[in-house]
C-alpha cells in the first residue's frame, strides 16, 4: 500500500533531520577545541538551534497546511543543507564568532521546524485514524535511528576528515533524501497516480470527520491555544522534550568527559539510548493502535503515554545511581526507550484534534517539546557545574513525572 511507502520515506527524512541536528553535539569537543569554546558556550549554540526550531513550529505548521507537505519539506531540506555547511566556513579568528555560531544554528532550527508539522499533515491526509499510532511510531523511530547511527558516522568523519567533513556529508545526504521526497510525495492520496481506488476508499473511510472550529476555512489560533487538550499535551511534550534533549545534546559528552569513556567507546555506548528510542517508538505505535482498537483513544493513546513516561522517569533516575559507565548507559537507554513508547501518542492525538489543520495544531504541541529542549541544552551544563550531573538527570526525571500526570487530563475525543 502506497501510504506506507510515504511513511517509510518520512522515517528516512526524520533520521536525516536528526543527523543534521545531533552532529554538532558529537563533534562538540573538536569544535570546542578549535574555536576555544567552553561547555556553557557550546550549550548556548545547541540551545540556539532548539530555540529557532521551537519558535517556528507553529508558523511552520501553518505553512505546511497552506502550501502542502510535499513542497514545504523539500524546500526545508535545501535550507538545512545551506546552514549546515555555513558553519564549516567559519574561522577561529572571526570577530563575534560565538554570536555567528548562535545565529547559524538558530537559522538551521528555523528550517528544520517544518519537518514534523509537515509529517503530521501527511499522516492527517493519508493515514486512517486507527493506523496513526504505528504510522507515527515508524516516522519517529527515525529520530532514534538517525541519532543512533550519527555517533559512529560522525566519529568516522572526525577520524578521517575532521569535523567539517562530517557536516558536508550531513548536508549531502539531506539533499538526496529531499529530492526523492519531492519526486515520491503528493499532498493528498487523491492526487497520486500510484494510489489504487481500493486504497483511496480505505483511507477516506478511516479519516475522522472535520471539526468546523478547526477546519481549514476557519483556522483560528485562539481556538488552538485555548484548547485544553492541546495545552495539556503541549505541556507534557515540554517535559518529554526536556528529557529527550539530554540524550540528544549531552549524552555523548557525558559519557566521554564525565564517565571517562574514550572517543570510540563513547560513540558505541551513546548509540544505545537512540536505538532504544527507535525500538520504543515503533513498538509504542503498534501497541497504541492495538489498545485503541479495543479500548478507545483515551486508554490506547493517553493512558499508555502516561505509563510510558512514568517508567522513563524511574529509569532515568536509576541510571544516575549506577557506578559502571557501561551499565549506566544501558539503564538510561531503557529510560529513553520507555519515553519514546509515548512518542506516537503525542502526534496521533494532535492529528485527531487538528484534522486538516494538523500541521498548525502539531506545530503548537511540538513547540512545547522544543522549548523544553532549548531549556535543557543550556540548563543541563549549568546544573551539572553547580550541583553535579546526577542532579541534571534527576531534574529530567521529575519533569517526566509531571508529564505523566498531565496525560491523565487529556481526552482526544473532546472537541474543546
Amino acid at each position: 500500500m502506497f501510504r506506507w511507502i510515504l511513511v517509510g520515506w518520512m522515517f528516512v527524512v526524520s533520521a536525516i533531520a536528526y543527523l543534521d541536528r545531533v552532529n554538532l553535539s558529537i563533534a562538540g569537543r573538536a569544535i570546542e577545541e578549535e574555536f576555544h569554546l567552553t561547555d556553557i558556550q557550546l550549550g548556548y549554540i545547541l540551545s540556539a538551534f532548539v530555540l529557532g526550531y521551537a519558535l517556528f513550529q507553529a508558523p511552520g505548521g501553518r505553512i505546511a497546511d497552506r502550501f502542502g507537505p510535499r513542497l514545504v519539506l523539500s524546500l526545508g531540506v535545501v535550507w538545512w543543507a545551506v546552514f549546515t555547511v555555513l558553519i564549516t566556513l567559519l574561522s577561529p579568528q572571526l570577530t563575534a564568532l560565538l554570536t555567528t555560531l548562535i545565529a547559524i544554528r538558530f537559522a538551521l532550527g528555523i528550517g528544520e521546524a517544518v519537518v514534523y508539522p509537515s509529517s503530521n499533515c501527511v499522516v492527517s491526509a493519508w493515514i486512517p485514524s486507527a493506523e496513526r499510532g504505528i504510522a507515527n511510531g515508524i516516522i519517529f523511530a527515525g529520530v532514534g535511528f538517525g541519532a543512533g547511527v550519527t555517533p559512529r558516522l560522525i566519529v568516522y568523519f572526525l577520524e578521517h576528515g575532521g569535523w567539517r567533513a562530517s557536516f558536508w556529508a550531513s548536508a549531502g545526504i539531506g539533499l538526496a533524501a529531499g529530492a526523492v521526497w519531492f519526486l515520491l510525495a503528493r499532498d493528498r492520496p487523491s492526487q497520486h497516480p500510484w494510489v489504487s481506488p481500493e486504497e483511496l476508499r480505505h483511507i477516506e473511510a478511516g479519516l475522522p470527520r472535520e471539526d468546523p472550529k478547526l477546519g481549514p476555512a476557519k483556522l483560528n489560533w485562539g481556538a488552538i491555544f485555548s484548547h485544553r487538550d492541546v495545552l495539556a499535551v503541549a505541556f507534557s511534550y515540554f517535559c518529554f522534550g526536556y528529557t529527550a534533549y539530554i540524550f540528544l545534546s549531552w549524552f555523548f559528552i557525558y559519557l566521554n568527559k564525565v564517565r571517562g569513556l574514550d572517543l570510540k567507546s563513547s560513540s558505541y555506548y551513546s548509540m544505545l539510548p537512540f536505538l532504544a528510542m527507535a525500538g520504543g517508538s515503533a513498538f509504542g505505535g503498534w501497541l497504541s493502535d492495538a489498545i485503541t482498537k479495543k479500548y478507545g483513544k483515551k486508554i490506547g493513546r493517553c493512558r499508555l503515554a502516561s505509563i510510558a513516561v512514568a517508567f522513563a522517569a524511574l529509569f532515568v533516575a536509576l541510571g544516575t545511581q549506577v557506578e559502571s559507565a557501561r551499565l549506566a548507559s544501558v539503564v538510561l537507554a531503557v529510560g529513553a526507550g520507555a519515553l519514546y513508547i509515548a512518542q506516537s501518542s503525542f502526534w496521533s492525538v494532535s492529528a485527531d484534534i487538528g484534522k486538516s489543520s494538523a500541521g498548525s495544531v502539531s506545530g503548537v504541541i511540538n513547540m512545547g517539546a522544543q522549548l523544553g529542549g532549548a531549556l535543557t541544552s543550556s540548563l543541563t551544563p549549568w546544573i551539572a557545574k553547580e550541583f553535579g550531573w546526577t542532579a541534571s538527570f534527576l531534574v529530567a526525571s521529575a519533569l517526566c513525572l509531571l508529564g505523566s500526570i498531565t496525560w491523565l487530563l487529556v481526552d482526544p475525543d473532546r472537541s474543546q
